[in-house]
């Protein structure tokens, strides 16, 4: 994938970001970071206290189960809009003119959701990948491997 000098590079997942400005070229991607976030978020089973709830009907005495709610994914969901919003901020203030976004395809559907028209305009491209756990140096190999 092209990264242009000076583009900003943003790899993310339900609890982690990075972002990365490209002080290489194109063809020599030199990722520094530039702003760095990580969350606590524990397991859906250690956040849940109690089992999931029954609903009566009036109709009959039978109740069903109702929906469990995932707290895990729910933070996760909470941390890609934060990201979103990040990213927002940045573009409004000028801080980059082109952005690339790597992230797990249900992250990256989570951050496209949220993503303002300023970001978006300035979006060359998107890696559906999770490479938070990557050092830098084998993000740029598998981003200059991208087509």
């Amino acid at each position: 994938m092209r990264v242009p000098h000076n583009s900003f590079v943003v790899v993310a997942d339900g609890r982690k970001m990075l972002f990365f400005r490209n002080e290489g070229d194109a063809t020599n991607l030199n990722l520094t970071v530039v702003h760095a976030e990580e969350q606590d978020n524990p397991a859906d089973r250690d956040q849940k206290t109690d089992a999931a709830g029954r609903a009566s009907s009036t109709h009959g005495a039978s109740g069903s189960a109702m929906g469990e709610v995932d707290f895990h994914q729910q933070e996760e969901d909470r941390f890609a809009a934060e990201t979103a919003a990040l990213l927002k901020r940045r573009a409004l203030g000028g801080d980059f003119e082109k952005l690339i976004v790597i992230a797990p395809p249900k992250t990256l559907g989570e951050l496209r959701k949220h993503y303002h028209k300023e970001v978006s305009d300035r979006l060359e491209g998107e890696l559906p990948k999770d490479l938070t756990g990557h050092p830098v140096r084998e993000i740029e190999k598998i981003l200059a491997a991208a087509g």
